[in-house]
């Protein structure tokens, strides 16, 4: 079997089989497209000559490459080949894994940065004013505070949140997200989200969506089509600039912060997994050290014999 066959079978079981998102095929595509042109190189005509010489060589080569990779991008691209190889092994199209001594290196915990409960208030009076507020906010205003409010309420994906339809808010207070693998998960809705939603939908989303075509989406651009994720970003880019925040906000900022907050106010780590669609509650361990790490903080300036 040839390389080019595998890996356009596999593609397909990614897709159908597993339910990847189109963001995990374009990078599992991009990492074994390279590894495909490196066997070219190599007169490879069929993976069942592959040995784990082979491996380790294209690895070791993309690892010295100039510049040199990231940890992460290395760990990707041999999860990537493995789980080629893994496949045709399964498919009989092999009759050795040359992969199976490969060991995935320990990559660095990097503790996920929240924002303060602070910041997040004025990073949400930079997207526009509440509903009701003082200040009559815009019709674009109206509809970044929903965006952000429902980020936050949430802890939703930005992806997900922009693939939000108007049927998956149900009677206002929850709404259904649709996330990795196609998992539905309900997430509840405080509020400040309903309220900014609601101002939204009656508000502002009915002449939005006359300036373009039909749409089921929730969250519409000025000519009416849906928001991209792009566009997402950079409300919230603008709403920090706005807000005077030097932190690197981005959409994923609002995710951490919504997990880090439920943890620091008693939410058990088993119902914020569910929450954030997590498969692994290890996943969502990771938010734990942060409210820890929090705790040390408070402690060492607030104890009198702590330093």
């Amino acid at each position: 079997m040839t390389p080019e066959r595998v890996l356009d079978r596999y593609l397909r079981h990614l897709t159908i089989e597993r339910g990847l998102s189109p963001h995990s095929l374009a990078a599992y595509r991009r990492d074994l497209t390279r590894y495909l042109a490196w066997l070219e190189t190599r007169d490879v005509t069929d993976v069942a000559a592959l040995t784990a010489n082979d491996v380790d060589a294209f690895l070791a080569e993309v690892a010295s490459g100039e510049p040199r990779p990231a940890a992460s991008s290395l760990a990707r691209l041999q999860s990537s080949v493995r789980g080629l190889h893994r496949f045709a092994l399964r498919e009989g199209w092999t009759e050795v894994d040359p992969t199976t001594r490969l060991v995935a290196p320990k990559l660095p915990k990097r503790l996920p940065k929240a924002l303060t409960i602070d910041q997040v208030d004025r990073l949400l009076d930079g997207a526009g004013p509440a509903p009701g507020a003082q200040h009559e906010a815009s019709a674009v205003q109206l509809r970044d505070r929903a965006l952000l409010e429902l980020l936050y309420a949430t802890g939703a994906r930005v992806s997900e949140a922009v693939s939000l339809d108007v049927d998956d808010v149900i009677d206002t207070e929850i709404v259904r997200v649709r996330g990795k693998g196609s998992k539905e998960r309900i997430v509840p809705l405080g509020s400040y989200a309903r309220e900014a939603l609601a101002a939204y939908l009656t508000r502002v989303r009915p002449a939005l969506a006359r300036r373009g075509r039909a749409s089921a989406r929730l969250f519409l651009g000025v000519r009416g089509a849906p928001l991209s994720r792009q566009s997402a970003w950079l409300v919230i880019q603008d709403a920090a600039e706005r807000a005077g925040l030097d932190a690197n906000v981005s959409p994923h900022t609002l995710r951490h912060s919504f997990a880090t907050h439920l943890l620091q106010g008693g939410a058990d780590v088993r119902v914020v997994q569910e929450l954030l669609g997590h498969a692994s509650v290890s996943t969502t361990q990771i938010y734990t050290h942060v409210s820890v790490d929090t705790l040390r903080e408070v402690y060492a300036s607030s104890h009198p014999r702590a330093r």
